[in-house]
């Protein structure tokens, strides 16, 4: 017999509780995969023998029954999703005899299901990583770090259709929409998607990136503080990019649509990280005696630089779990990878052990926490003098929010070991072009301590400090300590600079000079103080409030003789305190 009427509760409320989506919504029906959902069913005549179920996405379907209880007139269903199920959306559909129900429903990946590819073991991190909405991104430099709040926004109802629509408008998909959704089953496609879609470098993406500083009909990078205005600008104009974005900004986006479809994410900041773009494993950094001087080539250090890891499980890589956990995502537009925008996911498992040969991207990564920076001085005929080879500044204090507190969590020693280590872990490589064979080569020089300084110790050392805390509106004071390692006394000359940098590393204005003499006693050392006036720098300042201050030293006698002092400044905003007088009338 047909049922005359047939009514269909998706128990939206009850589903998306059990499967951790009630923070969505509990309007509409959205579950995790691995996982089974429970349907009732109702009508005065109902055959049990009569129920087909079934949800389609794309050419995909999926359809587990199991009875779990019934009557003549009601019967509860469970649905069992399977763990390597595609995510999206779905048509529910539920016949009986003649009769039809069609619904919606979205399907996501489970960190709580063993067998999701995504499956993360604490509850405590599926919390930081999956549940939480709001995030801290650190900034600054790695001796002045500063945190700004996000509102990564993930479980904003609106969020997860931007989300979706997003994998929809991928090249991939309006190149091969059937070969799309069925590749949608694997985390490492997604988040390699995602990671492409947040720039709008070669796509539809969401953010426009900006450096130079001018951002005529768009907003500061450094005023977004929330994903969700982000991403629902993007939609509102038609999937037209958002003006702008820089690296926290991408990272941060990217982390909201991780964590809404159900992969654990977290947005990791990397100071003093080196953008090398021909991938040696080397950073020239060119100087004058006036300053850092704009670079022939596109390799820097950057202040900081923010990319996300996804958690996932890596069976293309290995079969032995090696590669499993953390993988480096960038959405950040720097370099083409398989023709698109896109880093990742790169294990970080590979990147701390020197695995250059694994996929995606991690040359590029390796480079960005261990390349060498040389520094040179150019002289004013053109020619150029080696001043410094520095083999341990790139890639310090790797940062990333602490699970269930605000502080802040240094994961530097998952990326690289500490100095002398020797790797238990490395491997031949027998593949690749001749330049990732050359970058695997010294990857594994550098994890089995064999890399030597090729730059002998200089017979003067100098170092730049503050002396006291530099605040915004006032002169910052300095101290150059120079110690001499000679047997002879030294006359010099010390060209001092300062200027106001972008915190990727590059110039924006010269804001200071001067001169001076010393005349160094042999195996002695001296302290001399200075101060960088507020007049010069104060007006100059850029958003990110770095100033580079650097002493070069010359010889008078020996003009070979050069030796170089830099630090990176963070004039602090003063700290603002009020006092409330309060008088009591009777």
């Amino acid at each position: 017999l047909t049922p005359a009427v047939m009514k269909v509760d998706l128990q939206c409320e009850k589903n998306n509780t059990d499967h951790h989506t009630n923070e969505i919504t509990v309007e509409r029906l959205i579950i995790r995969r691995g996982q089974a959902f429970s349907l009732i069913l109702s009508a005065e005549r109902l055959d049990q023998n009569d129920i087909q179920i079934t949800a389609e996405t794309g050419n995909k379907t999926l359809s587990t029954v199991t009875v779990l209880s019934g009557s003549p007139s009601a019967v509860t269903l469970s649905i069992l999703c399977p763990a390597d199920a595609c995510i999206g959306l779905y048509s529910l559909t539920v016949k009986s005899g003649s009769y039809t129900s069609v619904s919606a429903l979205t399907v996501l990946f489970n960190p709580w299901s063993k067998d999701d590819g995504v499956f993360l073991e604490s509850e405590a991190e599926r919390q930081e990583y999956v549940m939480n909405e709001q995030g801290i991104v650190y900034q600054g430099v790695d001796e002045y770090i500063t945190t700004t709040n996000w509102d990564f926004g993930q479980f904003e109802e609106d969020i997860l259709n931007i989300c979706l629509k997003l994998l929809d408008v991928n090249p991939k998909c309006l190149k091969d929409t059937a070969e799309d959704y069925s590749a949608r089953c694997n985390p490492i496609y997604v988040s390699r998607v995602v990671s492409a879609m947040i720039n709008s470098d070669d796509d539809k993406g969401v953010l426009m990136g900006q450096w130079d500083g001018t951002y005529i009909g768009g907003v500061l990078p450094s005023n977004w503080n929330s994903s969700v205005d982000i991403l629902r600008r993007w939609i509102k104009y038609d999937c037209y990019p958002v003006k702008f974005g820089q690296c926290w900004v991408f990272a941060a986006v990217m982390c909201t649509v991780l964590r809404c479809l159900g992969i654990p994410c977290r947005v990791v900041t990397n100071y003093q990280s080196a953008h090398d773009t021909d991938q040696n494993l080397v950073i020239d950094e060119y100087f004058s005696d006036y300053g850092v001087r704009p670079k022939p080539n596109l390799d820097s250090v950057w202040n900081y630089h923010v990319w996300v890891e996804g958690w996932m499980k890596r069976p293309d890589l290995s079969q032995d779990s090696f590669y499993d956990g953390w993988q480096v995502l960038d959405p950040t537009p720097q370099e083409r990878s398989s023709g698109s925008y896109c880093c990742g996911p790169a294990p970080v498992k590979a990147i701390l052990e020197g695995h250059t040969d694994v996929k995606y991207d991690i040359p590029f990564v390796y480079g960005e926490v261990n390349a060498d920076k040389i520094t040179w001085l150019v002289m004013a005929n053109g020619s150029k003098k080696k001043i410094l080879s520095d083999t341990k500044t790139v890639g310090q204090k790797i940062s990333t929010k602490a699970v269930g507190s605000d502080s802040r969590q240094d994961i530097t020693d998952q990326y690289k070991h500490p100095e002398g280590h020797t790797s238990e872990h490395v491997r031949l490589c027998s593949s690749g072009s001749v330049n990732e064979r050359a970058v695997y080569d010294e990857a594994v020089k550098r994890v089995t301590g064999l890399i030597e300084s090729q730059t002998p110790r200089p017979s003067v050392q100098m170092k730049l400090s503050l002396d006291g805390e530099p605040l915004n509106g006032a002169d910052i004071r300095l101290k150059l300590l120079v110690k001499s390692e000679n047997s002879k006394a030294q006359d010099l000359t010390l060209k001092m600079s300062a200027q106001v940098m972008r915190y990727t590393g590059t110039p924006a204005a010269d804001v200071w000079s001067n001169t001076a003499d010393l005349q160094l006693q042999p195996n002695t050392e001296q302290t001399l103080p200075f101060e960088l006036p507020f007049t010069a720098y104060g007006p100059n300042l850029l958003d990110n409030n770095c100033i580079k201050v650097s002493v070069i030293a010359m010889n008078k006698s020996d003009p070979k003789e050069v030796y170089l002092a830099e630090k990176d400044v963070v004039p602090h905003s003063p700290t603002l305190k009020v006092t409330v007088s309060v008088s009591h009338t009777f």
